[in-house]
Parts: C-alpha cells; sequence; structure tokens
C-alpha cells in the first residue's frame, strides 16, 4: 500500500476538479436560461433551478457515503451520466416544451438527476485521494479550490462566450462532451486502479464519439426544434449578444420574433405602429426632435418620417446587430421604406436607461417601444425612476407615448404601467386598438405641460378622424380600479410579477 502511496499523483484529478465544476455551473445556467426563455418568470426560473440543483447536490453528497468499493469505476460512470443527462438537457428542455404538457416536471427530474451525480462527484474525488495519496490534507486543499475557481470560469465563459456564439444545444453537447472525456482520462492516467479497464475504456469511448456527433450536429438540430417552436418557415435565425432574432414567412406574411416573442406581423403591424406614433405626434407643439427608445425594427421611424417638419430622429437600441439587420435585410427594409438609412435619423446602439439618465439634449417627442417587461432587464425601462429621465428629456409641451401591453390579457400590467407614469406627469391618457397578432393592445400617452390635439395629416392606413376617438374608450372588462394596482419601482418590480402571471394565461 505505502508504494502505491508513493507512486500516486493526483494532479490529474485536480484538472478533473476544474473541469467538472466548470460544467457543472454551466448545466445549472443552462437550464435556468432555457426555462426562463421558454416559461418566462426570470427571477423564478433561475431561484427555482438553483434551490433544487443545490438541494440534489446536497442529497448526491449524503448518498456518496454508500459508496465504498471500486471508487475510480463509480467515478467514471457518475462522469459519464452527467455528461449524458448535461449534454441532451436543452434538446430535452426544448422537445418536451414542444410535445409535452408537463415541461416543469421533466426540468425538475432533470435538475435533480444532474445535481444527485454532481454532489457524487468532489466526495468521491477526496476520498481517491485519501485511500491513495500521502499528502492529503494539501491535495484537498488543492480541490476546493479548482471547484470554487471552476465555478467562476463556468459563470462567466456561459454569458459572454458559449451562448452567444454557440447557443444552448450546441452548448450542452459541449459541455457533456467534456464530461465524458474527463472519464476517458481517469480511465487512461489510472487504469491499474480501474476494474473490467478493457469494457470500460470502450464503453467510454463509443459515449465519446456519440457526443462528438451529436456536438457536431447541433447547429442542424437547432434549426429542426426551432421549427417546431415557429408556426411558419424560418428564413433568418441569429443569435445577438442581447437576444435571439429569429425571422419567418408564410406567404406575404414577415414576422419578427426576439427571444421567441412576436415583435411585429407584415400584415397588421401597421395599425400598432400608426397608434405608437400618430397618436403622440397630433398632440406634440412640435415635431422639430424625436427619440425612439427600442424600435430597432425601423416600423415606428417610418412612420415618424411622415411628418416633413421633423428635423432629426434619434434611435437608441441596445442591439447593433438588431438594427443592422433591420437596415439591410431586404424583406425588412422594403417593409420600413429604408428609414433606417434616412439622412434624419440618427442610431444609437445604447442601453435606452443610460442614454436617458446621461442625456442632456430634449426632445419634443418621445416614443418608446420597448419589448413586454418580462424579466428584470426589461422592468427597469418602466419603473418610476425611467419615467423620470423620461420626463427630464421632455421640452416644455413636449409629449411621452409607452407601448403597456394588453389592457384585456394583461390588465393589472397594463394600469400598473399607467399608475407607474401618473407618479412623473400630471397628465397620462390611456389608450387602446385591436391589432389582429397581438389582439387587444395599450399604450399611455404622458404630456409635459399643456397640449392641444391637431388633426391626423399623415397618410395613414388604418388611422383616420373618424375613428381616432374610439382609441380612448375602455370596456368594462378592461378597467382596473389604481387601487388594485401598486407603482412599479426599481425596488419592488411589482410589474414582473402581475405580467408573469397574466401571461400563463395569456
Amino acid at each position: 500500500m505505502e508504494k502505491q502511496k508513493e507512486k500516486f499523483d493526483a494532479r490529474l484529478l485536480l484538472v478533473t476538479t476544474l473541469l467538472i465544476s466548470i460544467c457543472s455551473i454551466i448545466y445549472e445556467l443552462i437550464i435556468s436560461s432555457i426555462s426562463s426563455y421558454l416559461q418566462g418568470d426570470s427571477i423564478f426560473q433561475f431561484s427555482i433551478t438553483i434551490g433544487l440543483y443545490m438541494s440534489a447536490m446536497g442529497i448526491g453528497s449524503y448518498l456518496s457515503k454508500y459508496i465504498k468499493n471500486d471508487l475510480f469505476n463509480k467515478f467514471i460512470f457518475i462522469e459519464i451520466s452527467i455528461g449524458v443527462l448535461g449534454g441532451f438537457s436543452s434538446l430535452i428542455l426544448f422537445l418536451a416544451n414542444i410535445y409535452t404538457q408537463i415541461y416543469v416536471l421533466i426540468m425538475y427530474l432533470l435538475i435533480i438527476l444532474i445535481g444527485v451525480f454532481v454532489g457524487l462527484e468532489i466526495p468521491i474525488l477526496t476520498r481517491i485521494i485519501e485511500n491513495n495519496e500521502s499528502n492529503v490534507r494539501e491535495n484537498l486543499a488543492h480541490i476546493f479550490t479548482f471547484d470554487y475557481i471552476g465555478g467562476l470560469i463556468g459563470s462567466i465563459a456561459f454569458p459572454l462566450l458559449l451562448f452567444p456564439q454557440v447557443g444552448f444545444i450546441t452548448t450542452s453537447f459541449l459541455v457533456g462532451t467534456i464530461n465524458v472525456f474527463v472519464a476517458i482520462l481517469i480511465i487512461w492516467k489510472y487504469k491499474k486502479f480501474i476494474i473490467n479497464y478493457n469494457s470500460l475504456r470502450y464503453f467510454s469511448a463509443f459515449i465519446f464519439v456519440c457526443m462528438i456527433l451529436f456536438l457536431c450536429f447541433g447547429g442542424v438540430i437547432t434549426k429542426n426544434i426551432e421549427s417546431g417552436l415557429y408556426r411558419d418557415d424560418i428564413i433568418l435565425s441569429e443569435q445577438t449578444e442581447y437576444q435571439k432574432i429569429v425571422l419567418t414567412k408564410h406567404k406575404d406574411d414577415l414576422r419578427l420574433f426576439l427571444d421567441g416573442n412576436l415583435q411585429f406581423s407584415s400584415k397588421d403591424e401597421y395599425r400598432y405602429h400608426e397608434a405608437l406614433v400618430h397618436i403622440p405626434m397630433m398632440y406634440a407643439q412640435s415635431h422639430d426632435r424625436v427619440l425612439i427608445l427600442g424600435g430597432g425594427d425601423g416600423l415606428a421611424v417610418r412612420e415618424v418620417l411622415k411628418y416633413e417638419d421633423v428635423k432629426e430622429i434619434v434611435l437608441v437600441d441596445i442591439d447593433k446587430e438588431m438594427t443592422d439587420l433591420c437596415a439591410s435585410n431586404e424583406q425588412i427594409s422594403k417593409l420600413n421604406n429604408n428609414s433606417l438609412k434616412s439622412e434624419k435619423l440618427k442610431i444609437i446602439n445604447e442601453d435606452g436607461y443610460i442614454f436617458v439618465q446621461k442625456n442632456e439634449e430634449k426632445f419634443d417627442v418621445i416614443i418608446i417601444d420597448f419589448p413586454d417587461p418580462n424579466n428584470e432587464n426589461l422592468n427597469k425601462l418602466y419603473t418610476n425612476v425611467f419615467y423620470n429621465y423620461i420626463k427630464a428629456n421632455l421640452k416644455e409641451g413636449g409629449v411621452m407615448v409607452c407601448q403597456s401591453t394588453s389592457p384585456y390579457y394583461a390588465k393589472k400590467s397594463f394600469w400598473c404601467i399607467n399608475k407607474t407614469i401618473k407618479s412623473q406627469f400630471n397628465t397620462v391618457i390611456p389608450y387602446h386598438l385591436q391589432v389582429p397578432s397581438f389582439g387587444d393592445w395599450g399604450f399611455n400617452l404622458a404630456f409635459n405641460g399643456q397640449n392641444i390635439r391637431k388633426d391626423l395629416n399623415v397618410e395613414t392606413k388604418y388611422l383616420n378622424k373618424n375613428n381616432i376617438d374610439t382609441l380612448f374608450l375602455f370596456g368594462n372588462d378592461e378597467i382596473l380600479s389604481m387601487d388594485e394596482v401598486e407603482e412599479n419601482d426599481m425596488f419592488k418590480p411589482v410589474l414582473i410579477t402581475y405580467y408573469n402571471r397574466e401571461v400563463q394565461n395569456w
């Protein structure tokens, strides 16, 4: 035994600790991110994933005490199991969302199974070192050091490198392949400790080749999965630093999706954008300078350019790839009339919150066209603090409008936005209209001073002098008392809770 200890080299075990720690944190991030993407409510999804995962790891650590013999073989089995489960986790989750009604149950089972196996890893590694290494204390310290460092590397690599470059499914297969590769390293380095060495070597090599094949075809699998998520044919799919952009087409209906959420249908987008733009433009004292926050598709810009007295339009959209795409893509640029190439337009690719916070040049009209508030990053763009900055960016007599989701399907969300805007503006008027692709859709109009409505004097496809007044009428099933909702702020983001609860029944 003493002779074995002298010859035992624990350095590779320390390297494997780093690798398995990287893999472990990435699985956790993948599952929580996919669940946020598919189910919404990112705070809940990340919280439940972390909680279940940590608990399952605790169960795995507890169960490790019953593993007494053949530690190397058991460790190799655990690594291969994690590699297969984790590697196929993204694929399983997307398929569960498309083809079953039990996505949540499958997600929980995946989290628990992966967590239990991960919980077994470090205790078994520790006991391998205890049984074969004389310098136990130092090596155990190294194991935990590498474990924590691996967690840091994984948590940085996933959002900054892996997810933006290759997406969920390919990342899963890549990380799963790493786990299986760890098993192969252990087999190669410590073969004298392994029972049934040849059988285990061939089996692990077979699994490794399978994982490599799925990794190579990850892009193809992703495209096939995406086709099941969307009704129409996908003609473009890009993952940017900030969002997943998907463009679909069926006959002459062009649709844009961001992170799976419909942004427009070419069949009826003019209804939405005419209401978004022309109502505030009718009330504004001047049209000299117009600020559009969001709206990277250029459709709101198209409507603003109908006013000859507009001297400058500033479009602030955080995603440069989005604005570049909508300026260069032939089908989108045809829909927006090449508005993103207008000489009157200045495009700034920056966080809208940061822009209004630091901007010093005021605007006559501010048009807020952000996606619905379904996560924390978007929530800050619907808070009282943000609307305070918006007011500071408006000239006297200026007008602001904010898309405010559906007053029918998301009643509390709509009136929460209305109440939050009222905390900063004295006069706020809600209005809405039917957009066939979305249903009943609402907006909130706010004034910085006295404003008088003028006639609509530009060409439109939907709005006219006879139907404009109907936009300001609400049915009893769309009205909510202000006592039933709270104001949304940075420190208590009630809007996310309202929206995520309502969207479940949407």
